[in-house]
């Protein structure tokens, strides 16, 4: 083949030509791609993994915070009130990541990531200089607003830029950004922590990073092409005289509105939102007890409860960081349903394992990577399988309103989680409660359309 023909391939292949889409599944699926469309990749990447390092930044550090600035607070309350800190990021999540949705669908993939970077980067270098808890919640509201809209902005933006033979190893790739992010976060944690009391104000610092690669975002990654097809259309609709098909009213109605009025789109939406608050209420009232879980098993065989909790977010997210990828290539192989009840049906599995069942600490380790491969690796099915059920004008919508409304629920987790372990005073019977959800997730998973090598909707 010549490098013409290489060139051109690629091309034809994002444009949805099913010919050339054949011909490329059968080379490498590495050299299928141009540097776009890596950029693309790289930038989503990056932008979910400083996402990931500022998210569990505040799991590994919430417990001093409040020692630094709620001193007076009864020790029974720490795991109740660390549990309402990470609830409140929640919630700003969830927002933000809603609106950062419509505005990529209506102001484009890079703008939005851009926006998205600079104001988290900001935010987060401010919660560093927090002067009591309300203020700290506060910014941890607005951090976690800016927070959530980068998610559905680089979903839609790798989605729309890779072909269909190899979107959903894209997608894996793009998600254990979130994975490396949290591994970063224990690695930094791990030397900074002995620092002091203010330890927790150096990790936040270490957040404004991002703002460095925004300028590097705004060279290097240019616009999806079908969003910029599509926003021209949605123009051109807009300035219309006469009537307008159901479909072309589609793209001059509100994105949010429309993902729910129609009802082929309003059936995903309600499918994949049960789906997303299975794998956010599941993962976030399980995992965020992680690293106290095992610092409490070290401190009961007399080694170093700090060491081990930095430790135990490292191995965690090990495991993480391998499931992210590995459900990309599965999903690829057997298709994106088969995929998604896999990892549920192992997390429903190995929660009590990890929390009930296993007290060594050598088997502690094996079981933490394997239940990060699996209750955090299966986070890559919304970035595989959700831009497959959107039109281009409402993907970004679409993708980050199922992403993100599940935290309005979800952040109900770490709350019941801390209460019941505030109560009870175990951390087993609190994570084996929530893991139950994942039952849900299996009942829903099969009511969905696989999409396996599908074009992506217009």
């Amino acid at each position: 083949m010549s490098s013409m023909e290489d060139k051109i391939r690629p091309m034809a292949a994002r444009k949805g030509d099913p010919v050339s889409e054949v011909a490329l599944a059968r080379k490498p699926w590495a050299k299928t791609l141009d540097r776009t469309q890596w950029r693309s990749l790289l930038a989503a990447n990056l932008g979910w993994l400083f996402d990931g390092f500022e998210t569990y930044a505040l799991i590994l550090t919430a417990s001093l915070v409040l020692r630094t600035l709620e001193p007076g607070a009864p020790a029974t309350q720490v795991s109740f009130l660390t549990g309402a800190t990470i609830a409140v990021t929640l919630l700003g999540w969830g927002f933000g990541g809603i609106a950062g949705g419509v505005f990529a669908d209506y102001f484009g993939r890079r703008k939005a990531l851009l926006t998205s970077m600079v104001l988290y980067a900001a935010f987060t270098g401010l919660t560093a200089v927090s002067w009591s808890w309300t203020s700290f919640l506060v910014l941890r509201f607005i951090t976690g607003f800016a927070l959530g809209s980068e998610w559905g902005t680089g979903t839609s933006l790798v989605a729309e830029t890779w072909p269909a033979h190899a979107r959903a190893k894209a997608a894996g790739l793009m998600q254990c950004g979130l994975g490396l992010g949290f591994f970063v976060a224990s690695a930094c944690w791990y030397f900074i922590a002995p620092l002091g009391p203010s330890s927790w104000r150096y990790m936040f610092l270490i957040g404004v990073l991002p703002a460095l690669f925004a300028l590097w975002l705004r060279r290097k990654v240019p616009e999806s092409e079908s969003w910029t097809s599509a926003h021209r259309r949605r123009r051109e609709l807009k300035q219309r005289d006469g009537e307008l098909t159901a479909h072309e009213k589609s793209f001059t109605r509100l994105t949010l509105r429309q993902i729910l009025v129609d009802p082929k789109l309003r059936r995903l939406t309600i499918l994949g939102s049960l789906m997303s608050l299975v794998t956010t209420l599941g993962w976030w009232g399980i995992s965020t007890w992680v690293p106290a879980y095992v610092a409490s098993r070290a401190a009961g065989s007399g080694q170093s409860a700090t060491a081990w909790a930095s430790g135990a977010g490292m191995i965690y997210n090990a495991g993480a960081i391998a499931g992210y990828i590995a459900f990309g290539f599965i999903a690829d192989r057997v298709g994106r349903k088969p995929a998604v009840l896999l990892y549920f049906a192992a997390s429903l599995v190995l929660t009590p394992v990890l929390f009930l069942w296993t007290h060594s600490l050598g088997l502690i380790v094996v079981v933490l990577v394997v239940n990060g491969f699996f209750t955090l690796g299966q986070y890559t099915w919304m970035p595989v399988w959700l831009p497959e059920f959107y039109p281009t004008h409402l993907r970004a919508t679409g993708a980050a309103f199922v992403f993100n409304a599940a935290r309005f629920i979800a952040f109900l987790g770490p709350l019941t989680a801390g209460a019941i372990i505030s109560k009870l005073g175990g951390y087993g019977v609190a994570a084996t409660a929530v893991g139950s959800i994942y039952v849900l997730g299996l009942v829903v998973a099969p009511f969905c359309p696989e999409t396996r090598g599908q074009k992506l909707p217009d």
